[in-house]
């Protein structure tokens, strides 16, 4: 059984603090998106995109409602089902109901601005899971070709009131060099978004003096395509404040310091740009090897 497990906690004295409502659960992950990750390459990083999504023929009862849409990397779109106790049998039914009627979402709203059309991914989210659901999710399930992963969250509270959650993500995907997901740069594995941030880092380091233009030349916005390879921080942040969508790293240690701007790199990568990228990093004489 494969089990990716986040603990956000460090050795201090808890107590359980469950979600009272499904509404308050859901309110919880749309602030703090990273938690719905499901493992370490492809599924690394993530953006709540909508929340509350009216489906007409959602379900085979009737008009369905998906609680989150998520978009991870610039690769799938994530349907999110939340229920407040256990997921089981029938949550997975309901969820897939929603993958099943999945092409009506983008005649909603502009969620998907790639030149490749999305994959997608179905997620589960409970306070606990039935073990049958565990097991079969553990072991790689699909719905009609489409991955699907379980996560149950655990929320505890802090004798200073400090708020902590315990995930656990049981998801097995069956990669293959095609999808490109784990590299390997300076003697360290990355996925694709990291391994562009750390490459750029790298290459401003080794080339201190080198300016926005220059830059642009090594590495130009045709690799990636829509957004770039990177971006002014001032640009990137305010995409992020306008659309509510992180399309480039944007936290302090992520940010890149040239000598007179301070740029972000793009998130947004699947295996057509990265291969794009992995060929201009030759051209230029870094080494990146495919895992």
């Amino acid at each position: 059984m494969e089990v990716f497990r986040q603990v956000t906690a460090n050795n201090i004295a808890m107590k359980s603090y469950p979600f009272w409502k499904e509404l308050a659960m859901e309110a919880y992950l749309l602030e703090n998106e990273e938690i719905l990750k499901l493992d370490d390459q492809n599924f690394s990083d993530v953006s709540v995109l909508d929340a509350e999504i009216a489906l007409k023929k959602g379900r085979k009862n009737g008009d369905g409602r998906i609680d989150i849409l998520v978009k991870y990397s610039g690769e799938y779109l994530g349907i999110v089902e939340l229920k407040l106790n256990e997921i089981n049998h029938s949550s997975l039914i309901q969820l897939e109901s929603y993958l099943e009627a999945r092409l009506e979402i983008l005649k909603v709203s502009d969620y998907w601005s790639e030149e490749s059309d999305p994959k997608w991914v179905g997620l589960l989210v409970g306070s606990s899971i039935c073990p049958l659901l565990q097991e079969q999710l553990s072991n790689g399930y699909s719905f009609n070709g489409i991955p699907v992963a379980g996560m149950t969250i655990k929320r505890f509270r802090s004798e200073t009131n400090e708020i902590f959650i315990i995930s656990d993500t049981f998801f097995k995907f069956n990669y293959s060099n095609k999808d490109y997901s784990i590299f390997i740069y300076n003697q360290k594995e990355y996925n694709k978004g990291r391994l562009v941030n750390s490459v750029i880092k790298s290459y401003v380091e080794d080339n201190p003096q080198v300016t926005l233009p220059e830059l642009k030349k090594a590495f130009p916005d045709s690799i990636q395509g829509g957004f770039g390879v990177f971006d002014t921080f001032e640009n990137a942040e305010d995409i992020f404040q306008r659309t509510g969508h992180k399309r480039h790293y944007i936290k302090p240690e992520e940010t890149i310091q040239l000598s007179n701007y301070l740029i972000s790199t793009c998130r947004e990568w699947n295996p057509n740009n990265i291969s794009k990228f992995i060929e201009q990093c030759k051209f230029l004489g870094l080494d990146i090897r495919i895992k």
